[in-house]
This record gives C-alpha cells, structure tokens and sequence, in this order.
C-alpha cells in the first residue's frame, strides 16, 4: 500500500489549500469516501473567500497532502475529492481519461450508443452526470466545480466520443444547493428539434432532449423494464407514473395483451403515444392522465383489473427530513396498486429516493399490499442498470430500487 504523502514531500501547487478538522475522518477519504462536509472543513476567513467552484489541495490535519478536491464554502458537502493524487492537473486531458474510462465500460455493456456514459461519483466524476443519445450527450454538471470546468469538459467529451451535439441540462435539484444556475443551454453543436428515437429492450422510446424530463429519458429502469416485459406476455399491464412509457412500451414489446399509461404530464404521454405508433403497437395501447393516486382509486371504482401492475414514481423521499412522508405516500401506492392486480398477478414498486433504504422501502411496500387485503410473494427486488455504477462507499449512489411480488 502507497504510504501517504508527507508535508516534507508535498508537490508544489499553485493550487490553494484545505485543511481537515482533527476530527475529520480522514481515513475514510484516503479509502475512496468522495466527500468533505463542511463541519469536517477548517472554514477560516480564506477558504470561506474562496470562489465557488474552485480547485484545492486537501490536506489532513497534519498537513499531509491528500488530493485536489473541488470547493464549494456555501453548500454542505464542501469539497468533493476529484483525484487522490495532490501533482494531478485537472484539465482536458484529465477528464479525458476519465472518459476513455466511462465509456470502455459502456461499450461492454451495450452494442449501440445509448446510455448513461458517465454516473457522477462512481465514475469519478463527482456530481456530473452525462446521458448518451447517439450523437447527442447531455451534461447535468450538478456540481460547481464541474460547472466552472464545462469548456474542457465538453471539449474532453467531444474528443472521446466523436458526437456532435452537447447538451447543458440544468434542472438537477442539487444544482441549486450548489448556487448554480438552472438555466438550459446548448455547449456544442445544434439542438435536436425533435425528440430521439431511443431503441431500448426491443421498445422505441421517444426522448425530449430539451424539454423534457431531466436529460430526456431515464437509462437506469432498463433491467427491471426488461424483467416486466418478461411477465407480461398476453397481459393486461398498468403503468403508473410511466414517464414515456418506460414500463408499458417494454412490456408490449414482450408481447402485452394490451398497456395503459398514467401520467400526470401530458407531454410525457404524448410521447409515449408517439413511440407505441412508431413500434406499431398503438392499437394496444392507450394513455390516461391524471393525478396516479386519483387515477388509481378511480380504476378500482370503475372495476379494473390488470395482470401486471407496475408504479415507478418520482420520489417522495428525496431527503432525510422528507422520509416519514414519503414512507407513507409508498405505502399508499402499493395499498391501491395492489386493488388492481389480478390474483396470482405481479405488482412492481419502485423507489427512486435515496433518502428510502431498501429495508423501508420493503417494509412500506408489504405494509400496503397488506392493508389492500393481499397476500404477497417477492420474487426480484431490482437495481439501476450497470451504466449507473455505485460507489460502495457512497450510500447515496444505490438509490433505485425496484420490487416485484406475485401477489
């Protein structure tokens, strides 16, 4: 093991310097722990002074360099570690290496350009996240630092990947901790002006790059897309909270008897139409919008029933003080969902809140299905996909889950 650098041996840096509070946990850190709170900071007058976004020198208490780390003094998380070593120079030819990386995985993984190309963290890349959609990326720079370095960012991105659009999403919630703007822009190329056809486990999704949610479409259900549409040969699927379809578009691609959507966005349904057109499967499928708790309870009146019932929603516990409620708002899900299914029919619930923990999320799933009267069987509990690597060390980057009971 690589003994740590010394004040004696520190490399010489214009880089400004950080220091750890002695009681800090700086071995977690030296162990791949991405992140400085700011109570583990020294905050003195110069670091506080320092520009949002800014790059520095981490070094322990001792003074013992430990890394660069980009800086950000108004947010909590104050300094996200960008490289362990203390000489590296974060520059293009950095974030290139980074990329050539992202993307050999990718390319293992998937036989055509569309994925999640770079995860944040866990690619080493902390707060950046970059969809690809063939010729297009789109950057959701959610970290300051990232957002001061977009030029050699992009131009890194370009050179790696050869595409020619860049696209600058701006609508992460973490961006406004941060103090970054939310404003869209287009980094290189030219905008597309219509949604991107976007094959994925034999379905057509049409994905809105610009005015659509978040990046335009989400990568990280593809697997447990795919384990439903296994279920779902000559069924009847409800797709609850479906986006453009994500779950209903799958299943009829394996084969649904018929699908129905429900959003609350029109536009997202529109899209959604669009795709079940241009797979040829419209004649299957059909959209409903509408509040999904309203929509719910009013298919249970109408007397609905579905064989395969999945609600995927956005999420309800997306931090810590939010988690009793949005503990409850699962369990009220699963309770009506669960009215729904047909018996020996499959339930799926979905949780994207990293704030939720697999254990409560489970427990307020079982919870609900219970109070429906339901007795229920899990059968696969399921992750993000493998182009949404975790970080072992950073709970946070486990946050979907997916669960699916026979019920």
């Amino acid at each position: 093991m690589t003994a740590p650098f010394s004040a004696s041996d520190a490399p010489v840096t214009d880089l400004p310097v950080v220091r750890l509070r002695p009681k800090a946990n700086a071995r977690a850190i030296r162990h791949g722990f991405p992140w400085v709170y700011a109570n583990e900071l020294v905050t003195d007058r110069r670091t506080k002074a320092l520009p949002s976004g800014a790059l520095a020198q981490l070094q322990d208490d001792a003074r013992n360099p430990m890394g660069i780390v980009g800086v950000t003094p108004t947010s909590k998380i104050i300094a996200r570690v960008l490289d362990r070593d203390p000489a590296a120079q974060i520059d293009q030819s950095w974030f290139e290496a980074r990329l050539v990386r992202a993307l050999a995985l990718r390319t293992r993984l998937f036989d055509a350009p569309y994925y999640r190309l770079v995860h944040a963290e866990a690619d080493g890349l902390p707060g950046v996240i970059i969809d690809r959609f063939g010729e297009t990326c789109v950057i959701q720079p959610n970290a300051a630092w990232a957002d001061a370095l977009l030029s050699p960012l992009v131009a890194a991105l370009q050179s790696v990947t050869g595409v020619q659009t860049v696209l600058k999403n701006a609508s992460g919630r973490t961006r406004g901790l941060e103090g970054l703007d939310d404003v869209n822009a287009v980094l290189a190329g030219t905008a597309p002006d219509a949604p991107i056809p976007v094959p994925m486990n034999g379905a057509t999704y049409m994905a809105d790059l610009t005015g659509g949610q978040k990046t335009g479409l989400f990568y990280d259900q593809r697997p447990n897309h795919a384990f439903a549409a296994a279920l779902a040969r000559d069924a009847r699927v409800l797709d609850v909270f479906s986006h453009v379809g994500g779950f209903s578009l799958a299943a009829l691609a394996g084969g649904a008897e018929r699908a129905l959507a429900v959003d609350g966005a029109q536009p997202a349904l529109d899209l959604a139409q669009a795709s079940a057109e241009a797979m040829g499967v419209a004649d299957r499928f059909a959209t409903r919008r509408g509040d999904a708790f309203e929509v719910l309870t009013a298919l249970r009146e109408e007397g609905a029933e579905f064989d395969v019932v999945i609600c995927d929603p956005p999420a309800f516990a997306p931090t810590r003080p939010a988690l009793e409620a949005g503990l409850r708002a699962y369990e009220r899900v699963a309770r009506l969902a669960a009215g729904l299914v047909a018996e020996n029919g499959i339930l799926g619930l979905c949780s994207c809140s990293h704030a939720a923990d697999l254990a409560a999320f489970r427990g307020a799933s079982v919870r609900g299905t219970g109070r429906a009267g339901r007795r229920a069987a899990l059968i696969h509990t399921g992750f993000a996909g493998p182009d949404h690597p975790q970080l072992p060390q950073l709970a946070e980057s486990g946050y979907l889950k997916s669960l699916f009971f026979r019920l």
